[in-house]
């Protein structure tokens, strides 16, 4: 898998119109080679330098940004291919001076003045940045800024005259089936077009909390990451930035960050250098239907908070666990979603919660509160495999597959649980069964059912028996693992 102040980028001069596209009967275009023309000039060749020491497992042959010239095919045994395979797979001593690696991506002009796009992950780590362009003029290459949760980068070079460019486009136009081409330096071929479709919108790929890709079958391959998508029109709608391959190269299934997101985030950097977003402090899960079910939810919709920080905004506005956020301002809003949406309201404004609660409906005032900066995660140890006798005050809950036991000195320890750690915790669990589907292992605390807190396993039993006399057709457990806490729903259906 962020300065001076900043002008609106501008649209592209009068003096050079938007050339048309000609179609057949079908809609097919006939050509795409005056809008390439037009576009060509405005897209670069980005080049990282970076310095690793003697002793570095950086793998030499791939980067993070595209991909070192490939290793040409030769006949099985040839001594060319044992020479290759030496050079492009040779290991470095510990003791070794530093060396250089280098590595390609794309990018692209969005003003004449030298400001230019890519990922972050072509620039990152990076000593030196240079551009190419088109006629091959290499230019040095500052960082301005760049953001890791959205994975964009600003560059700027300085050049003797205007530099060509492309404006940007509304994604939110960009309609599934809508022809678009892109543009980059694959495999480090610079100035290489390709032509596609939006095959898909607001693709989540698990990269981050804001994932709302344009998914597209426009062949993107290694290095093209930081490359402009574009519109039948010339207009930038997205940067292209991840691919799904399980060979390495194109199958056609690429994803491009869209243009609004990115603008947005690209004139902070320009103006700061860094981003800004705002944040409420909950943990969220969308509501499905066995979730939906366990709240007595009807209709499964919303965002269910699975934690609040203790100092955040939420917990100032009176936010609790299992509150269901279903508005945002008035706007219905799904659990995916929220992140982003909330993301993109401007610190220390007042927003407005339409909360599910316990059956009721409430409004709830929130002030946005600004995302905190990423802290180095402490090494966290995985559980000990459970290998003791029979815990002590244990509960059997076959029909979920797991079984639990008191928090007591014995598995606090085991299970490298801290000294403020309440509930019950998992210390068996089943191969194949319901609680090994749905994600759970040895060490994971279960500490509410049903949005009551438990801290012994009666309690636990004692919780869904109380769902399953009230007829639910499942239970809630919420649980506090390796990544925080979120609501695990488990069916009553058939359980006896």
């Amino acid at each position: 898998m962020l300065s001076p102040a900043c002008a609106e980028p501008q649209a592209p001069p009068a003096t050079a119109p938007m050339p048309s596209i000609s179609t057949n009967a079908q809609g097919v275009p006939d050509s795409f080679a005056d809008l390439a023309d037009r576009l060509l000039p405005a897209v670069v060749n980005v080049s990282t330098q970076q310095t690793l020491k003697g002793d570095s497992d950086e793998d030499e042959d791939e980067d993070e940004g595209g991909q070192t010239p490939q290793v040409p095919q030769f006949p099985p045994g040839s001594p060319f291919e044992k020479f290759f395979h030496d050079f492009m797979n040779r290991k470095t001593a510990p003791n070794a001076p530093p060396r250089r690696m280098q590595a390609l991506g794309s990018g692209f002009i969005i003003d004449p003045e030298g400001y230019v796009v890519t990922n972050n992950h072509v620039i990152r780590h990076a000593d030196r940045v240079t551009v190419t362009l088109q006629d091959n003029t290499t230019l040095p290459a500052k960082v301005i800024g760049h953001d890791d949760r959205t994975d964009l980068a600003l560059l700027k070079v300085s050049a003797p005259k205007p530099l060509p460019f492309v404006a940007f486009g509304d994604s939110d136009t960009a309609r599934v089936g809508n022809w678009v081409l892109a543009i980059g330096n694959p495999f480090g071929l610079s100035g290489t077009v390709t032509a596609g479709i939006v095959s898909s919108r607001g693709r989540n790929i698990d990269q981050g909390p804001y994932d709302d890709f344009i998914q597209t079958d426009a062949p993107i391959n290694k290095g093209n990451s930081g490359g402009p998508l574009f519109d039948m029109h010339g207009a930038v709608i997205g940067v292209n930035t991840a691919i799904y391959s399980p060979s390495g190269g194109s199958v056609g299934i690429g994803f491009a960050i869209p243009s609004n997101e990115a603008r947005r985030v690209l004139e902070q950097l320009r103006k700061t250098g860094h981003v800004s977003r705002g944040w409420i402090g909950v943990r969220i899960q969308a509501v499905t239907a066995e979730i939906a079910d366990g709240l007595g939810l009807k209709p499964a919709k919303g965002a269910l908070v699975a934690g609040v920080e203790p100092k955040g905004p939420a917990a100032q506005a009176q936010l609790a666990t299992g509150d269901v956020i279903q508005q945002l301002d008035g706007k219905p809003i799904e659990g995916r979603a929220l992140p982003r949406l909330i993301a993109d309201l401007p610190v220390g404004a007042q927003a407005h919660l339409s909360v599910w609660r316990k059956g009721k409906t409430i409004d709830v005032p929130i002030t946005i509160g600004a995302l905190p900066e990423p802290k180095d995660e402490a090494q966290t140890s995985k559980p000990a495999h459970p290998d003791a006798g029979p815990a002590e005050k244990s509960v059997d809950l076959g029909p979920f597959g797991f079984r639990a036991s008191s928090i007591t000195d014995a598995t606090r320890r085991k299970f490298r649980l801290s000294e403020d750690q309440k509930g019950v915790v998992i210390t068996d669990v089943a191969e194949g069964g319901p609680a090994m589907d749905r994600g759970l292992k040895p060490g994971d605390v279960i500490t509410e059912v049903q949005q009551t807190p438990v801290s012994t396993p009666a309690q636990l039993r004692q919780g869904i028996e109380a769902a399953r006399k009230d007829k639910r057709h499942s239970v809630l457990l919420l649980v506090h693992d390796m990544d925080g806490l979120r609501w695990v729903p488990f069916p009553l259906d058939g359980d006896h």
